[in-house]
């Protein structure tokens, strides 16, 4: 995966004997690494051509530098440049800016979207550090923090060794010149590249302090990449890992998608859990795997570790994933205790299911939002679970109509996957939805509605006619013509 990589590493760090000896920037001139124009976004290209015809500098960073030295194809092309989001947004007609904490330049080409931010520089220097206010005057200064230390705003502009020293780690501080196709290194990070390590830059508790988020961008680096977090910047976060508790909601819940939903789900939650990040995202889902509760129909731990194969195994295939669906999986062992609480209670199987459903998804958006155009579908899933083993009469045709049906039968057989005995539905609804319509016939007969459902069709009783002579007959008659007339008012 690093062919050709170590030799380029050793090469640029041959005359020092650590990272932190090192002479920085290191450049790596084009023709000693394999990253062309050819592995990026044309649209990317044509940005950091436009930037810097208007005069200004742009570089690509981050991701799309790292994951090509890493191995693996570059998907997110993050441009950083000198010019301020208002000049950037002056240059490119088909651009918008964002943010308030973080100000950006959204630039649009169809369906893709190019990042474009301004140098930034350290706000915590920029308090400190008179000769760099005054560096930075000319650009713009706009930081403000929370009681705990927290960047609220984050608006503070410098040049590129300001805003290398103030990017998360060692590995995202790398940075691609379209002027001469170089690669410039500011931090170590192709040296933390070849040792597969992640580090942090700069004081590991001051960054996370800055900025919480930091820790779980380090689990889902460590998830992704395969790397080892570097002792000095995993050391803080299970002590550090309360300070999410002050995240916006609405923060977490995309964080929560990046680090379970990119195809590396099972190893990143391992991590979660491990560093005590986890209880602060899922609360109730946590405090359900701690306490080992598990039933015969449900075994949480491995229901949702299925649940997270599954999500992995479509991902690296290629195959799209929901996140409601994944939000589904990692809430409904708590929903499944709620409705077991709620039956015991005494109420009827269906309220007791939306009972628990909406008690688990508030409990959860204190922690992690969910917007309603997923929190409405995640709830259908969870409803199918009750209805897919009702299968009588015309009941399997409906149900095989429903727009939710495919994500409640993947669910199904999540569930049976994982060891819950559900006496071979998931075989019969596959058989079902490729069958003739005389095989589904024939499949519907083959069950005794009764055995499988115990809410099945009960007997009407025969209505009784009441013995009424003429005189009230037509008295009833008036008063339900009465009450139709008004009701039609």
């Amino acid at each position: 995966m690093l062919t050709g990589f170590k030799s380029l590493v050793r090469k640029a760090t041959s005359l020092f004997a650590s990272p932190q000896e090192q002479s920085y920037p290191i450049i790596i001139p084009r023709s000693e690494h394999s990253l062309s124009r050819q592995d990026l976004s044309p649209n990317a290209v044509k940005v950091l051509y436009r930037l810097n015809k208007a005069g200004y500098e742009a570089h690509l960073v981050g991701g799309c530098v790292r994951d090509h030295l890493i191995g693996m194809k570059p998907k997110d092309f993050d441009v950083v440049t000198n010019a301020t989001p208002e000049e950037v947004h002056a240059t490119f007609s088909n651009s918008r800016l964002i943010g308030r904490r973080f100000r950006l330049v959204h630039v649009t080409f169809g369906r893709e979207i190019i990042e474009v931010s301004t140098f930034r520089a350290n706000s915590a220097q920029e308090e400190n550090d008179d000769s760099s206010q005054e560096k930075t005057s000319l650009k713009g200064k706009d930081s403000a923090r929370s009681t705990h230390g927290m960047l609220l705003r984050d608006n503070v502009y410098g040049d590129i060794e300001d805003d290398a020293e103030r990017r998360d780690f060692t590995f995202n501080a790398l940075y691609y010149n379209v002027k001469d196709f170089s690669i410039h290194d500011y931090c170590g990070g192709l040296k933390d590249i070849e040792d597969k390590k992640i580090r942090i830059i700069g004081d590991p508790r001051k960054r996370y302090a800055e900025d919480p988020v930091r820790m779980l961008r380090a689990i889902r680096f460590a998830g992704k990449l395969g790397f080892e977090m570097d002792a000095e910047t995993a050391a803080p976060i299970k002590e550090m890992a309360h300070l999410l508790d002050h995240i916006p909601p609405a923060r977490l819940f995309e964080e929560v998608l990046k680090l379970l939903g990119s195809g590396n789900g099972i190893a990143t939650l391992a991590l979660l859990r491990q560093y005590g990040l986890f209880r602060y995202l899922f609360p109730d889902t946590d405090a359900l795997l701690q306490s080992g509760w598990k039933r015969d129909d449900i075994d949480p731990e491995a229901f949702i570790l299925q649940g997270l194969s599954n999500t992995d195994n479509r991902i690296q295939s290629d195959k799209t994933t929901a996140p409601y669906f994944l939000y589904a999986i990692l809430l409904w062992p708590s929903v499944a205790l709620r409705h077991e609480e709620f039956q015991a209670q005494g109420m009827p199987a269906t309220p007791a299911l939306h009972q628990a459903a909406n008690m688990v998804l508030d409990n959860q958006v204190a922690a992690t939002a969910i917007p309603r155009r997923f929190s409405t579908p995640m709830r259908e899933i969870w409803d199918m679970q009750y209805r897919l083993p009702k299968r009588y009469g015309k009941r399997a045709f409906l149900l095989l109509e429903h727009p939710r049906f495919r994500a409640g039968f993947d669910f199904l057989l999540i569930r049976e996957l994982s060891g819950t005995q559900l006496d071979g539905l998931g075989d019969w609804w596959e058989a079902f939805q490729h069958g003739t319509e005389a095989q589904q016939r024939d499949l519907i007969k083959s069950i005794d509605a009764r055995s499988n459902d115990k809410d099945g069709p009960k007997k009407r009783r025969p209505r009784r006619r009441r013995k009424s002579n003429g005189a009230n007959t037509s008295s009833e008659a008036q008063d339900n013509t009465a009450q139709s007339d008004k009701s039609n008012e």
